[in-house]
Formats: structure tokens, C-alpha cells, sequence
């Protein structure tokens, strides 16, 4: 049995949770159906990389509570616009992912001086 640490694992469940986020909104704004559209998929990609260079993923709440914001700004609205339009729907679709996303909210960030960030 694979045996993954809580950050790979809390990883996983981040990368999964914006893929979802980001397919329903494309499905319901964009008219796909099993693909998301290219400008879509793209926003997926850039969110993983971020996550992946993400150094505080183990302890950290959500990314728009996060006090270090590692999205380039432009993004960041992309995927705010995204997460309003998927997130109170999430809670039907897919309600763990969402029950946890919602915890992971609450979580307190870590003081900036022990942070050390790289993009």
C-alpha cells in the first residue's frame, strides 16, 4: 500500500479539490462536457504548480486565507470567480471535499516570520 505523508495527502485533496471546483464551473459556463476547455485546463495546471511550491501545505488554510498569496494576481480573480460559482454547489456534488475544504478554512495561518516562500 502506498503510504503517503499528511502533505502529499493534503496536496492531493487541494489539487483535486480546485479540479473539481474549476470543472463544474466550466461545465456550467462553458458548455463542456468530459474535457474542460482550454483556457480551463490551464487554470487547473497553474493551480497544481502552486500547490506543489507550496511549503506551509501540510498546516495551511485555504488559499484565500493564506497569508501569503503565491497566485499572480490575475489568477487569483480567476479562481475567486471560479470558487463562487462552484462552491455552494460543491456541498451537493461533492460534500467531503467540501466539508473539508470549509475545515481547512478555519485553520489559523502560520506566522509570517517563519515563513520562507519561494514562487
Amino acid at each position: 500500500m502506498l503510504d503517503l505523508s499528511r502533505a502529499s495527502r493534503r496536496a492531493l485533496r487541494e489539487k483535486r479539490t480546485v479540479a473539481v471546483m474549476v470543472r463544474m464551473y466550466c461545465r456550467a459556463k462553458h458548455g463542456t462536457k468530459k474535457h474542460l476547455c482550454e483556457h480551463c485546463r490551464r487554470l487547473v495546471e497553474y493551480a497544481n504548480k502552486r500547490v506543489d511550491k507550496c511549503p506551509f501545505i501540510e498546516r495551511k488554510p485555504t488559499c484565500a486565507k493564506c497569508t501569503v498569496h503565491c497566485f499572480e494576481k490575475s489568477k487569483r480573480e480567476e479562481i475567486r470567480h471560479v470558487m463562487r460559482h462552484s462552491g455552494p454547489r460543491m456541498l451537493l456534488r461533492h460534500p467531503l471535499l467540501a466539508i473539508f475544504h470549509a475545515a481547512d478554512g478555519r485553520r489559523k495561518a502560520a506566522p509570517a516570520a517563519h515563513r520562507s516562500h519561494s514562487r
